[in-house]
């Protein structure tokens, strides 16, 4: 019998239907997102031109599910250096309008282009004087004709059984979003450094703004010179906690490093242990990194050479060691 077949007889009946729909839904929203491509056009350039080199803000509104992609679409561009506002449709025609300035440009994102509150905004910004973009998903509505600019996002259908609930047009209104803003990102040429001003608390903070001697700081800073005797290396490594300890000269430029394995394998290798010494242990040339090098860049220097601890140092002077255990501690890992 095929396997496949073999397989499907497996499945229990509600569960093969649960596997069908998510299947087919995801075909149906793909299908949406891959129909973009004809309507990345003349218009979605002007748009990102006049957002670009607007001295104002863009400022964008919906209402129901649109108004939700809209809020989304603001963060987005806010945290990638664009600055954006999010305005629902119905508090802009009962007040809140006023927040709209003469420089800003103003995005509505609509599927239909004919909801009542939209119909009645409209109006308010052109008089404002203000340039309106749509986002819209018919070309042929009221917000479509209104507006200086179309960004097209039409659907098909919606990936709901019934063609009711928004599904495909908003993810579509969704991924028009995001590249709008990555357009925007890449022209204003915003930096990892620049993203890492918006966004210092967290996991993703850390890894844009922590440094390897930052984290150093707060360690320990275990070391041994070259006549330092073993059991004092053992004695050093094992109080630190860091699982290693760093020979140095006179001068405390880097010699090299003694980590818990290389105890383990110098057991193996000598049969007197009474007479060694670090120099005679101690893995000379150790890899280091700068002081200011970026916590997430330790990680990658200690995932590609397989070690564990990673010697802080500037000009080969020893400032610290940090651990694998540090960067998981500091959610980098």
């Amino acid at each position: 019998m095929d396997e496949t077949l073999t397989l499907l007889l497996l499945i229990p009946p509600m569960d093969q239907r649960i596997i069908s729909i998510a299947k087919r839904t995801l075909d149906i929203e793909t299908a949406a997102v891959n129909a973009l491509q004809a309507n990345i056009d003349n218009a979605f350039v002007e748009v990102v031109k006049a957002i670009y080199a607007s001295k104002g803000r863009l400022v964008i509104s919906g209402i129901g599910k649109s108004a939700i992609i809209a809020q989304k679409i603001v963060a987005t561009l806010n945290s990638t250096g664009t600055s954006a506002l999010y305005l629902h449709a119905a508090d802009a025609i009962h007040g809140d309008s006023g927040m709209i300035a003469p420089a800003d440009i103003v995005m509505i994102i609509s599927k239909s282009g004919e909801s009542p509150e939209i119909k009645n905004l409209v109006p308010l910004i052109k008089k404002f004087g203000n340039i309106l973009v749509a986002m819209v998903g018919n070309i042929e509505s009221y917000l479509a004709k209104e507006a200086h600019w179309v960004l097209n996002t039409t659907v098909a259908k919606e990936a709901c059984v019934h063609n009711l609930a928004p599904t495909s047009s908003t993810t579509v209104q969704m991924v028009m979003g995001d590249l709008l803003a990555m357009s925007l990102m890449e022209i204003k040429e915003f930096k990892a450094t620049d993203f890492a001003k918006f966004h210092p608390g967290g996991n993703l903070g850390k890894r844009l703004t922590l440094t390897t001697g930052q984290m150093a700081q707060v360690n320990p800073k275990p070391f041994v010179i070259k006549s330092t005797s073993l059991k004092e290396v053992i004695v050093t490594i094992s109080k630190n906690r860091l699982g290693a300890v760093v020979l140095i000269d006179d001068k405390e430029n880097v010699l090299g490093i003694i980590t818990d394995g290389d105890i383990r394998r110098m057991l193996e290798q000598y049969s007197s242990l009474t007479d060694l010494t670090a120099a005679q242990i101690a893995h000379a040339a150790p890899i280091t990194i700068s002081p200011n090098a970026l916590a997430v860049e330790a990680l990658a220097i200690i995932e590609k050479n397989d070690i564990s601890q990673l010697i802080v140092a500037a000009d080969n002077k020893y400032l610290g060691m940090i651990h694998i255990h540090d960067l998981m501690k500091e959610g980098i890992l």
